[in-house]
Formats: structure tokens, sequence, C-alpha cells
């Protein structure tokens, strides 16, 4: 998204924190109406961002928020994670993968991420949250990757959080992303055309 911007010259403030699994896990704490990380690194990147934005706390944006916590669901999707839920034959119980149990799984395992978006919204700053490339590693299996991402949605959509979902756009009927968004020799991000797609559907929100 950032690259994109920049191609565009649209001007944004901020960048990467960190690498997606980074935000699967415990990485901030929230007082009063501002968050601390707990990197080191991506702390001081958060408050330069903040700094260039004319803010002192997050409560305090006039600007929306566009992140993507808690969507590195290949990470969720490796396949060792999910040996113990298998059958003999290595297939998922029949609804398993809509059960409230995997969801249960699948939130425990991001709820940073949905604490974040919760905290931010209830700061009453408006929140994008952008859904990933649909690319599923070698490591990964597709089956929890797609059913994991619904999970992830479905939970950052209730906090107020508003979601970004070029899919329809840039996935093939498979539910994979099509080549042309791929970012050659890497197996999980979108290109510079697709950060282009998602550009334009966050100025078609009026950002």
């Amino acid at each position: 998204m950032g690259k994109a911007a920049e191609a565009a010259r649209v001007p944004f403030r901020g960048g990467p924190l960190g690498a997606g699994r980074d935000f699967t896990a415990s990485f901030f704490s929230a007082t009063g109406t501002d968050v601390s990380f707990h990197d080191p690194e991506a702390e001081k990147l958060y408050r330069g961002f903040l700094a260039d934005s004319g803010a002192g706390a997050l409560g305090e944006l006039t600007v929306p928020l566009v992140a993507t916590f808690g969507f590195a669901v290949h990470f969720v999707a490796t396949r060792h994670n999910w040996h113990p839920h298998r059958r003999a034959d290595g297939s998922f119980p029949p609804g398993y993968l809509t059960s409230d149990l995997f969801a249960a799984v699948v939130r425990a395992w991001n709820a940073d991420a949905i604490a974040f978006y919760r905290f931010v919204t209830g700061l009453g700053v408006r929140v994008l949250a952008v859904l990933p490339p649909q690319r599923v590693p070698r490591q990964s299996d597709p089956e929890v990757f797609f059913a994991a991402q619904e999970c992830v949605r479905e939970a950052v959509a209730a906090t107020g959080a508003e979601i970004v979902d070029v899919r329809p756009r840039t996935a093939g009927p498979d539910r994979t992303q099509l080549p042309r968004f791929c970012l050659p020799n890497d197996e999980i991000h979108g290109n510079l055309a697709f950060g282009r797609i998602v550009l334009s559907d966050l100025l078609a929100r009026g950002l």
C-alpha cells in the first residue's frame, strides 16, 4: 500500500511496524487514549508516525488509521499447528472449520490484534482493516487459511473497524491471489498492482 501511494504521489503517514507474525501475539499495551508497543523498534516507528501526523497520542488522530494487524493468517494456518485437530485419515471432522471451537482457537491466537481494533475504534478513530493478499505458502493449510481469515474478519468487523476487501478483484475461482497480483519469488506478499487496487479502494472510501 505504501509503495502504491508513493508511486501515485498520494500523501500518507506511517508504514510497516514489523512482520505480520509480530502482531499475532501480545504486542501492545493501552493506557488512557494511547498505546505502547512492546517491541522497541515498533514503538520508535509508531512515535514517529504520530509526530508526523501532528498527534501526541493515538486518540488525537484526525485521519483514518489503516492497519493489517491480525491478518497474517498463514502463520495460524501452519500445517503442524493443526495435526492434533485432524482425524486419523488427515481430514478435519465435519463442520470443524466452521465450528465455535475453531473460531475460539483462531480468535485466541489473534486476541491482541482484535483488542487493538476494539480499543482504537473506542477512541472514536476511524479504522480500516485491510485483508491480506490471498497467498497460502507451502507450509500452510489452505482450508485453515481461508477459515481462519473469515474468523478474524468477523471479529475485527465486530469491533467497528471497516474491512477493506479487494478479493473480488484480485483472487481467482480457487480463492487464491491471481498471479498478476503476486510479488515474484515471494510466497506471501502482493505486488505493486495489488497495492494500487487496495489504494483505489481506500481512496473510494474518502481517505
